[in-house]
This record gives structure tokens, C-alpha cells and sequence, in this order.
């Protein structure tokens, strides 16, 4: 599998299915969390997923690999009061998802926007 296609399993497995699994399986032991609200490891994780709720929904969009380094756009819808769309980046290593960081921006529907097109998806 090559990094952008297991960075894409990795998310839909987790966020979209909630499968707690995943972490064990795709994420690396030594997990490094950039987002200065959200802690290192596998523990923190696992409380993210925990503290979703009912309406929480993640879809996922553009994949981008360069190397050891993959980036995911996708959509958070429940994760705040209005839809979120992130920019997530991750590092690979031996198959694992090693680091992460993230821009996460609110979703401003295309009919508010002054050029008047979608923020997702990316086409």
C-alpha cells in the first residue's frame, strides 16, 4: 500500500467507521501530535474518538504524497457547531502514521463565499 492509500484507509478506518483497531494497525507507537489542543500517543487518540458524538461524520477528500510525508483534506461535520475542513499532514514511517499536524478552518457554504465556489470537495 503506499502512503497516501494508508493514510486514506488510516482515516476512514478511524474517524469515518470508528474503528478503534486502526490505531493499533496504522498508527505509530511513537505518534507525535502537533496540534498544540491535542496530545502525543495512541491514549489520546483514542479519547478523540471517545468524545465524538452521534452526528459526527468524516469524510475524505484530496490525497497528496510526497515521500514520507501525505496530506488529507477532508471534512469534520460535528466535530464543532458548524462543518470543519482540515488540511491534515502526517508522516510515514515502516508503514505507520509517525507525526501529524493540521489547519482546520470552518466550512463557509459556496453560496457565502465572494467567489462563490464549494471549499469542498477539491475537484
Amino acid at each position: 500500500m503506499s502512503n497516501k492509500e494508508l493514510v486514506k484507509t488510516a482515516m476512514t478506518a478511524l474517524f469515518a467507521n470508528r474503528d478503534l483497531s486502526a490505531i493499533e494497525k496504522y498508527w505509530g507507537t511513537e505518534y507525535i501530535q502537533h496540534n498544540p489542543h491535542i496530545a502525543s500517543g495512541h491514549e489520546a487518540i483514542r479519547s478523540i474518538i471517545a468524545g465524538l458524538g452521534s452526528d459526527f461524520k468524516y469524510e475524505p477528500g484530496l490525497v497528496l504524497e510526497d515521500g514520507d510525508f501525505v496530506v488529507i483534506h477532508g471534512r469534520y461535520t460535528g466535530w464543532a457547531a458548524k462543518p470543519m475542513l482540515a488540511a491534515d499532514y502526517f508522516k510515514v514511517k515502516d508503514g505507520k502514521l509517525v507525526e501529524h499536524w493540521d489547519v482546520m478552518q470552518e466550512e463557509v457554504p459556496l453560496e457565502q463565499t465572494a467567489a462563490k465556489t464549494a471549499m469542498f470537495p477539491i475537484a
